[in-house]
């Protein structure tokens, strides 16, 4: 009679390759010198931080899927998968694949807080106050010939063929929300501006530009407009008062700036 074979004696080996795999994925010398090769690499050696050039768009689905496959750990494998999409962003930038052909302002907003707040407040006053910041903000995009691209949970993106009319549709908005209310708190956006040439995909924009406006947006603080220097030069200085907030360091990535000057409007 011939012997069966032990299928858990087949498995020891692939097993133990296994081990083997997950400790070299944890090994933290050789994740430092791969995070540290990064750093020479074209692109942006931050991809995949929620302020990388990649936060939106078809590298950004690419990062997210990477890290789905790799069950979210921050291992060798992540890094070595997230630095061939940093090289493969930087040739498309170099092509410049990453551009449009049409000048555009893009504006980011986000509520203040808004995280915080709702996690107390329940869906029915959370989707009560999202409606009513809508109907807030909204309506002086589209009246000022402005597109909202798409709505981020308590925020929007949104485009302009004006840096103007992108100015002045977040200063009324700011306006409308002083009639806005909700049970503990007090709804105030930050906003973000950038003009440049965004690709457009569809009925989205992507690109160095989009990530830009995103990244200003971020470093605004409540009720803050924020902008780029490229929208600072075209705005109305009969209308704007412009006040340099400071410079602050980018990633490196072709075609933006080593730092980038931030100006921080108000209406005169």
């Amino acid at each position: 009679m011939t012997d069966e074979p032990d299928p858990n004696e087949a498995a020891k080996p692939r097993s133990v390759v296994r081990r083997g795999a997950r400790k070299l994925d944890n090994n933290d010398s050789l994740l430092g010198f791969v995070r540290r090769m990064r750093r020479r690499l074209p692109g942006d050696e931050d991809f995949g931080d929620p302020l990388s050039t990649a936060r939106f768009g078809h590298l950004a689905v690419a990062n997210q899927q990477w890290t789905e496959m790799t069950e979210n750990r921050p291992g060798v494998v992540r890094e070595l998968g997230r630095g061939a999409l940093q090289v493969w962003q930087s040739v498309l930038e170099t092509r410049g694949q990453d551009h449009g052909d049409v000048e555009l302002t893009v504006v980011f907003t986000d509520l203040v807080n808004f995280s915080t707040w709702a996690l107390s407040a329940g869906d029915d006053e959370t989707l009560r106050l999202l409606r009513d910041v809508a109907t807030a903000i909204e309506p002086p995009v589209k009246r000022r010939g402005g597109v909202v691209v798409k709505r981020l949970g308590d925020g929007m993106m949104a485009t302009f063929g004006s840096p103007q009319a992108a100015f002045e549709a977040v200063v009324e908005a700011n306006t409308n929300l002083k009639s806005v209310t909700a049970k503990g708190y007090k709804p105030r956006i930050r906003a973000g501006m950038h003009t440049g040439n965004p690709r457009k995909l569809g009925g989205d924009y992507l690109g160095i530009d989009v990530n830009i406006a995103a990244r200003v947006a971020q470093k605004a603080t409540a009720g803050e407009i924020l902008a780029s220097q490229s929208t600072v030069a075209l705005l109305d200085p009969e209308t704007v008062t412009t006040r340099r907030k400071r410079a602050f360091a980018l990633m490196r990535a072709k075609g933006v700036p080593d730092e980038l000057e931030i100006f921080a409007l108000t209406p005169k």
